[in-house]
């Protein structure tokens, strides 16, 4: 018997967080590009929620070390009560950035929703980065380059206690997968949380559906799922409209060998989709490879509990 995914779409057009204006056209290129249809297509009954209406940037300043911060902080509010409303529902969430800082908001929702029903969590963060500066750290101050120490208590206290309790994440719940770029002080706060990092080698030695096959076979049966997924995880190739490209990455075939393992272990939860950029995805590659991604990674499973 298969199960049925019931998605609630929920977009956040912010790229508050971010060092490049263009990530607030994410959903809304998506949207267009069919991501209703393609996820009806993989078998999931699909509820719009509309955009989230949160505060523009505004004039580029630092607060206590981080840049546009009662922004960010405000749409990761209402991203987080969102999500949370779609949980309470008995709804999938899918989160449309928008730049990463707002996944801040989801998995603390997450998070949130796995304490009240005695659940252990589990986050894939795919990524080019690791997203794990503080305000010491941060070349940029760009908060998008901070939402994996945030939810391990490090940051500003209206963003590493959204979840209701900080840290949002335990040591070992977040795994990242594909990170290649890590700032020098970064890589500091990486190593003090020990946080495991799951590389393109070893997933190109194992072969990457059976790498992260082997991945979820070790995390509990009960556990909750989250897929927090930017595309700078993939190779500039084949995703060019994102905001901080690195190459090496991921090609579209390993990015969904590794969505086609989640999907058939139906232990996926919730998701986000950030850091697409639509004005740098010339020829429209970049939402034609998400919307792959994101049908592949919510196909209808066999029979389990979420």
């Amino acid at each position: 018997m298969a199960l049925e995914h019931e998605v609630e779409l929920i977009g956040a057009p912010s790229d508050a967080g971010a060092g490049l204006p263009g990530g607030c056209d994410g959903p809304a290129a998506l949207r267009a590009a069919g991501l209703q249809d393609a996820l009806q297509g993989a078998g999931c009954r699909v509820h719009d929620a509309g955009d989230l209406s949160g505060p523009p940037p505004g004039p580029a300043k630092h607060r206590q070390g981080y840049r546009h911060l009662e922004a960010v902080q405000a749409w990761c509010a209402q991203v987080h009560d969102a999500v949370l409303a779609a949980l309470t529902a008995g709804r999938q969430p899918l989160l449309l950035g928008g730049d990463h800082s707002l996944a801040i908001g989801s998995i603390s929702a997450v998070a949130r929703h796995c304490r009240a029903r005695g659940r252990p969590l589990r986050v894939l963060w795919f990524d080019a980065h690791a997203d794990c500066n503080s305000r010491r750290t941060s070349p940029s101050a760009n908060l998008h380059g901070m939402p994996v120490a945030c939810l391990h208590g490090i940051g500003p206290p209206g963003l590493s206690e959204l979840s209701g309790h900080m840290p949002a994440l335990r040591p070992g719940e977040l795994q990242l997968v594909g990170v290649r770029s890590i700032d020098p002080g970064e890589a500091d706060i990486v190593r003090a949380l020990r946080l495991p990092l799951m590389g393109l080698p070893a997933l190109r030695a194992q072969g990457a559906r059976a790498a992260m096959a082997q991945w979820l076979a070790t995390i509990e049966d009960e556990a909750y799922l989250h897929v927090s997924l930017d595309l700078d995880f993939l190779d500039p190739d084949a995703a060019p409209g994102t905001g901080t490209p690195v190459g090496g990455g991921a090609t579209l075939a390993e990015a969904l060998d590794c969505m086609e393992a989640i999907a058939a272990s139906g232990r996926l939860g919730s998701a986000d989709l950030m850091e697409l950029l639509p004005r740098r995805d010339t020829d429209g590659r970049s939402v034609r490879h998400a919307l792959r991604l994101l049908s592949t990674l919510f196909r209808s499973a066999p029979q389990g509990d979420r």
